[in-house]
C-alpha cells in the first residue's frame, strides 16, 4: 500500500545553544559554589545514610564521563559497578530512571542509552542528555568525572520486541526518533532485535541540522546490523541532499510497499511526531499493539 497521507506539521521547540563543556558555565559555577557535589563516594554514602528515607530509593553513584555528543546534547556515563542490585533492574531497551543531584530538588527522568548488557559487563549506565537552560539536566551536563549523582531503580516497560517477533513474521520494522529520543533507540539497536533477518528495517531520525544529530559515529555499525538510517533535517544547511522536513512526512513520502500484518514500529521523541506516525501506520492497517513505545 502506498502512503499518500498529508501530515500537518508544527516546529518542535528546541533549545538553541549548549554550554561549551570545556568552559565553566555560569549556572554550573553557581551550583559548584553553593552545593559542592561530593567527589568521594565514602563521604557521599555517609551523607546519604542520614537523609530522611524517600518513597523511591536512590543510590549514590559517581559520574565517569561527560562529553559533548552534539549541539545541546551530552554523553553521560555513570558507574553502577558498586550497585549490582540497581544495574540488575535494567532489563529492556527503552527503560528509564530518575536522576537526582544532591541538594537540587527536582530530579530528571532519563532514558538509558546503553544496552542492558553494558550494565552487566562494564558496570555502566550511559545516557544522552539534552541541556535545557534552568533545568536539572543543565546542571548535570556541567558536572565532571567523580561527581556524585543519585539514581532511582530503573522504571518503565521498555520496548517489548516480543510483539514484533519472530523476524520471519514481522519483516518490516520502522523506527522513528527525534532529538534526544534517539537515546533509547540506540539501546534497542545495539541490544539487537534480529534486524539483519528482516528485509526492511528503517530508522527515521529527525533533528534540526547535522550539528544537533547525535550518534553519527555509530551509523555505520547500525547499518551493518541491518538498520537503514534515514536522517531527516528540519532546518538543513545549504548543500544537504537528504530528507528535509519532519520524520512523519519523510515516511509518508517514501511510498514503499509493506504488508500491514507483518509490520512493526518503534517510536520515541516529540509527541506530535509519535501521534502522527501512529495515525499513518494504523490508518494503513498496522495493529496498534505492534507500534512500540517506552511509556
Amino acid at each position: 500500500m502506498s502512503l499518500t497521507t498529508t501530515v500537518p506539521l508544527t516546529l518542535p521547540h528546541l533549545s538553541s545553544h549548549a554550554p561549551h563543556h570545556t568552559q565553566s558555565h555560569p549556572m554550573t559555577t553557581f551550583i559548584r559554589h553553593q552545593f559542592n557535589p561530593i567527589r568521594r563516594r565514602s563521604l557521599t554514602l555517609a551523607a546519604a545514610s542520614v537523609r530522611q528515607p524517600d518513597t523511591i530509593p536512590f543510590t549514590p553513584t559517581p559520574l565517569t564521563d561527560i562529553k559533548p555528543a552534539a549541539e545541546s546534547l551530552f554523553h553521560v556515563s555513570i558507574d553502577v559497578s558498586d550497585a549490582p542490585d540497581l544495574a540488575s533492574t535494567y532489563t529492556l531497551p527503552g527503560q528509564y530512571l530518575q536522576l537526582r543531584i544532591p541538594n537540587v530538588d527536582k530530579p530528571s527522568f532519563l532514558a538509558i542509552a546503553s544496552p542492558p548488557s553494558v550494565a552487566v559487563t562494564n558496570g555502566v549506565f550511559e545516557f544522552l542528555v539534552k541541556s535545557i537552560a534552568g533545568s536539572t539536566a543543565e546542571i548535570l551536563c556541567g558536572l565532571g568525572k567523580g561527581d556524585i549523582v543519585e539514581l532511582s531503580p530503573v522504571m518503565g516497560k521498555g520496548f517489548c520486541t516480543d510483539e514484533i517477533s519472530p523476524p520471519e513474521e514481522y519483516r518490516s520494522v520502522f523506527i522513528f526518533a527525534t532529538g534526544s529520543g534517539i537515546s533509547p533507540i540506540r539501546s534497542l539497536i545495539e541490544s539487537g532485535f534480529s534486524a539483519d533477518k528482516r528485509p526492511d528495517v528503517r530508522l527515521y531520525y529527525g533533528a534540526r541540522n547535522l550539528q544537533r544529530m547525535a550518534y553519527q559515529d555509530r551509523f555505520k555499525a547500525w547499518e551493518a546490523s541491518g538498520v537503514k538510517i534515514v536522517p531527516v533535517l528540519s532546518q538543513p544547511d545549504d548543500g544537504w541532499a537528504g530528507e528535509a522536513g519532519y520524520v512523519q512526512a519523510a515516511f509518508a513520502r517514501a511510498k514503499q510497499l509493506y504488508a500491514p500484518d507483518s509490520t512493526g514500529a518503534v517510536l520515541c521523541g516529540q509527541k506530535q511526531m509519535a501521534e502522527e506516525v501512529t495515525s499513518i501506520l494504523v490508518g494503513n492497517g498496522v495493529p496498534n499493539e505492534k507500534i512500540l513505545k517506552n511509556f
